[in-house]
């Protein structure tokens, strides 16, 4: 049986650490070449020596996601390696302060809108026209926090709830030219960038209160997003763009 993604050129940003890694090791036994984004190169020159280790190959490309000048370095990187791309994987974002509209401030605001929407949107900008030539697919990767509100998660809801509308739009824009858009939205993940944040509610007590939240009684790995993102990116899902797909536990069943 030939591999999901054979033959396919993937950019992941993000692909340092956490969802974007795994999804970019996920594409690579699927048999994907990988184009890593990100902003610190030596967090993906590690990926890709995990990539080279199963046997896949890739290409490092380092940048700020919310600088169009980096972004258009990324995907020219992509095509000027591997002749084309063909799914790009918007993964990159950040978590800014959790705070209520009246407790943020403007800058956090605009940082995180900057960090989570407006990146995605550039990302696509300067993938789409190499993504029509190969009629090829873009999975934007949001959360449940942009599909519900939250306490304390003001910014960060709007933002990825952008990114849910944004994946819509575009889907309905780029369908006559054969380009699928999607979207992944996880729950509570496991990662790196809210370690952190996990160990202080072990601390506190509360973990057990997040984790029951989730319907199936416990929080999401890497791999449970990266199994998704296949899936999306492969042919298997060729009748489907718009689509807005919660990997997160049961939570949405509960909306």
């Amino acid at each position: 049986m030939p591999a999901r993604l054979e033959g396919k050129i993937a950019l992941v940003t993000g692909a340092g650490s956490g969802l974007g890694k795994a999804i970019a090791l996920a594409f690579t036994r699927e048999g994907a070449s990988l184009v890593l984004g990100g902003r610190r190169a030596e967090p993906l020159e590690k990926t890709l020596r995990e990539i080279a280790d199963e046997g896949g190959t890739g290409l490092v490309a380092p940048g700020d996601v919310t600088r169009a000048a980096d972004v258009r370095r990324m995907v020219e990187s992509a095509v000027a390696r591997f002749g084309r791309l063909d799914v790009l994987v918007n993964n990159a974002g950040m978590l800014a302060s959790r705070t209520s509209v009246t407790d943020s401030t403007e800058e956090d605001f605009r940082r995180t809108l900057e960090g989570n929407l407006v990146s995605v949107f550039l990302c696509c900008k300067h993938a789409l026209p190499e993504l029509i030539l190969t009629q090829g697919n873009i999975i934007n990767i949001a959360s449940v926090a942009g599909l519900r509100g939250a306490p304390n998660r003001a910014a960060y809801g709007a933002a990825k709830g952008g990114v849910v509308v944004l994946t819509k739009g575009m889907a309905l824009d780029y369908a006559p030219r054969g380009v699928r858009v999607n979207c992944i939205c996880p729950a509570y993940i496991e990662t790196d960038l809210n370690h952190d944040f996990l160990q202080g509610l072990k601390k506190t007590g509360e973990y057990e209160a997040l984790v029951r939240i989730h319907p199936l009684g416990f929080l999401g790995a890497t791999d449970d997003v990266a199994h998704a993102a296949v899936y999306l990116a492969s042919n298997e899902a060729r009748w489907m763009t718009g689509v807005v797909l919660p990997v997160d536990g049961g939570i949405s069943a509960t909306m």
